[in-house]
């Protein structure tokens, strides 16, 4: 395979996955990861994808496309599920909690024990997923559904928000940067995920790894309007200490 038809390739896939790790482009390519690294860099420079701690990263958020549920439910399972593991140690019982309708939530609902929980959501899956337990009330929230992302939005979905205080909000965004805040492709969903964060007393931001640095199209909240932030080991230090640096609390494996 010619370098230039590799990195035509390269660029396809790390669309059609979001992201991916150097360690499988090598696998799939059948190089050396040096080689892919290069490769990378390369590709980083002339606007293709975004480079990321061991891998690259899809920039096709940036650009305002809001990726189908279906697609983003596959998408750094591990690291998601590693963020929900964090997350779900920072429910207590009889706490009032927003999940809102990002995948990571999904997986944190699924990992949730039954027990006495108030949680109020716009995700059509994660109140599916939490209405077989027994003793978590769930509210929906109600709205337009978006059939992208399983989620309601619009004037209904924010009113009923309107109507609750919570303890905590668990929420994800598809970029977060320093300077930026958190965003996300979708405007309605940037509303909601805005009305989530001033109806809770402690907000907890999902972001795995390749968030960070990132600017989607709709900004939700600045930076000062988060308490703490989850990530995942393979988030880049630099970017931990960052935030660190802004006051807020920055939670991964240890």
């Amino acid at each position: 395979m010619l370098v230039a038809e590799r990195h035509e390739k390269i660029v396809e896939t790390v669309n059609k996955n979001g992201s991916i790790r150097v360690s499988e482009l090598s696998q799939l390519f059948k190089v050396t990861e040096e080689t892919i690294r290069r490769d990378l860099e390369k590709l980083e420079k002339e606007g293709e994808l975004r480079r990321s701690h061991g891998g690259a990263v899809s920039i096709k958020r940036d650009k305002g496309i809001e990726i189908p549920y279906f697609e983003r439910e596959i998408q750094n399972t591990e690291e998601k599920n590693t963020v929900a593991d964090i997350a779900i140690q920072y429910v207590k019982e009889n706490d009032r909690i927003i999940l809102d309708a990002s995948t990571t939530a999904w997986y944190m609902a699924k990992k949730l024990p039954d027990m006495p929980l108030t949680v109020l959501t716009n995700s059509l899956k994660v109140a599916m997923e939490l209405g077989r337990q027994e003793k978590i009330t769930v509210i929906g929230t109600g709205g337009r559904l978006l059939s992208k992302s399983l989620s309601f939005v619009g004037p209904l979905a924010m009113e009923s928000i309107e109507s609750y205080r919570v303890d905590k909000a668990f929420i994800s965004c598809k970029g977060i940067h320093k300077k930026r805040g958190i965003s996300d492709t979708n405007e309605w969903q940037a509303q909601v995920k805005k009305k989530m964060i001033d109806v809770a007393e402690e907000v907890y931001l999902l972001a795995d790894y390749s968030k960070f640095d990132v600017q989607a199209f709709s900004k939700i909240a600045a930076l000062e309007e988060i308490n703490t932030i989850i990530t995942d080991e393979a988030t880049e230090e630099h970017y931990i200490q960052e935030y660190k640096e802004e006051g807020i609390e920055v939670i991964s494996v240890t």
